[in-house]
């Protein structure tokens, strides 16, 4: 099957436990197509092929028994090279660890592969998982234009996912390393509940800030992921609880009587008219899916997105304290500056962004029990090329997170979701933002949607 990369990962994994298709099969396509193609899209920083491989027959020679299968059974996964991964370099992006090798796995690398899926390696990440790659770095190709950004630190996820060099990848957001790439390379991603992931063995960009989610071609995909990675971890302090659910289980509802609340102000106000006119026909199709539109005022969010940076910076700077300022030669600009401004940032400035922290959380809460989500624009304007990047945050990176790190900072969950191409042939994307722990409504409302949607076009 030339084509079966783009087979969804939940159709890919039902083949494999039917029979259909075999592990062995699937991996050896998935690894025959990265050592095609990754000339052109530069994903991945480590292919583990020979680890890959010897999964897959494993996993088939289970199957063969009668054993239970996982959720991920057979299934090619790529892990973000921040993930602390046993016995494999993980680099996190930066200099100062490119030659480390963990001696245990990350909770969520763990909860994966005893869940069956197989890990066919290690994707870029941004320096450290903040703004841009480190110098030394080739950075990955966006699969619509080479010319165009592939999203911020899950970069190569995004990318992997969307040129059919993984059916699903792991992803981390500060301020929209979920929602960026996902939005940029046309695909779903899934930022969980603060807490609902463990982030034991995720080297840190900002402790309070970070969520790890899945990324892959649907709504279902990350759904099934989610099931998988989530639930509580006594290695991370701050772990939820409560048991996650069975985040499949809404899939195929109806969404009549849903109410999905926009605030036009924050959603359209200085956005893009491509951005805009996606927005607007997405919610358009939930409405005639049934559901209610509501207009709603979003709590006051504009300090959280000023500043994000002090936050991140001080945060960053502790994650960072056995390094730097020590090997600060080795550092890529942009990491060391956010640092240095961590280090310089007054006490007070960082409290008295926790007290608004805790203000909005309330508060966002408290507007999601009158409506079931919020719907707003995934990025300010279109995907830009790489070379209008350094413009277009010369002022700050303010405007360039509006839609994302008021809901780092709250802790909720998001979902994005590609709505249409613009003239450009670039994805058009938005997200739905839920309630605390409200990942089963996101995964109702996102699947609905798709199906009406339809299926979206084809990287070439």
């Amino acid at each position: 099957m030339t084509d079966l990369h783009w087979l969804t990962l939940s159709e890919v994994c039902r083949r494999i436990k039917s029979g259909e298709l075999t592990s062995k099969t699937v991996t050896e396509h998935t690894l025959k197509r990265i050592r095609a193609t990754e000339g052109r899209y530069r994903a991945y920083v480590t292919v583990t092929a020979d680890d890959a491989m010897a999964s897959a027959e494993r996993l088939d020679a289970a199957r063969a028994k009668g054993e239970p299968l996982g959720a991920l059974h057979g299934v090619p996964v790529a892990l973000k090279d921040l993930l602390w991964t046993r016995g494999v370099v993980t680099t996190c992006g930066t200099k100062v660890l490119a030659k480390w090798v963990p001696t245990e796995d990350a909770t969520v690398v763990k909860r994966l592969k005893d869940a069956g899926a197989v890990i066919v390696g290690k994707v870029k990440l941004t320096e450290g998982a903040f703004s841009d790659h480190h110098p030394e770095v080739d950075p990955p190709r966006n699969v619509w234009n080479e010319a165009v950004w592939p999203g911020v630190s899950s970069s190569g996820s995004g990318v992997a996912v969307a040129a059919g060099l993984a059916y699903g990848a792991v992803g981390t957001d500060t301020g929209g390393s979920i929602r960026f790439p996902s939005a940029a390379n046309g695909c779903v991603g899934l930022k969980p509940t603060y807490g609902r992931v463990s982030r034991h063995g995720a080297f840190p960009l900002a402790d309070s800030l970070d969520h790890i989610g899945p990324m892959a071609r649907s709504t279902e995909d990350c759904a099934r992921m989610l099931g998988v990675m989530a639930g509580h971890d006594a290695n991370d302090p701050t772990s939820i609880a409560a048991a996650p659910p069975n985040y499949g289980i809404t899939i195929g509802e109806s969404i009549r009587g849903m109410r999905v609340g926009i605030d036009r102000t924050y959603a359209e106000n200085g956005v893009a008219a491509d951005v805009v006119d996606g927005l607007r026909q997405a919610v358009a199709t939930l409405r005639d899916l049934g559901a209610e539109i509501a207009e709603v005022k979003l709590p006051p969010y504009e300090a959280l997105v000023q500043g994000w940076g002090i936050t991140c910076g001080v945060e960053t700077a502790l994650a960072h304290a056995q390094f730097y300022p020590a090997r600060r030669s080795e550092y890529g600009a942009p990491l060391a500056r956010l640092i240095d401004a961590g280090l310089a940032a007054p006490a007070t400035a960082y409290a008295t962004l926790e007290r608004k922290r805790e203000r909005f959380r309330t508060d966002l809460e408290a507007l999601l029990h009158t409506v079931d989500v919020l719907i707003a624009p995934a990025m300010v304007f279109a995907p830009p090329k790489v070379s209008q990047m350094a413009s277009l945050l010369a002022g700050g990176v303010a405007d360039f997170i509006t839609f994302t790190a008021p809901f780092n900072y709250s802790g909720h969950p998001t979902l994005t979701l590609p709505a249409t191409f613009n003239r450009d042939g670039l994805p058009i994307s938005f997200q739905l933002i839920g309630r605390h722990l409200g990942e089963p409504t996101l995964v109702r409302a996102g699947h609905a949607y798709e199906q009406a949607r339809g299926a979206v076009k084809l990287p070439t």
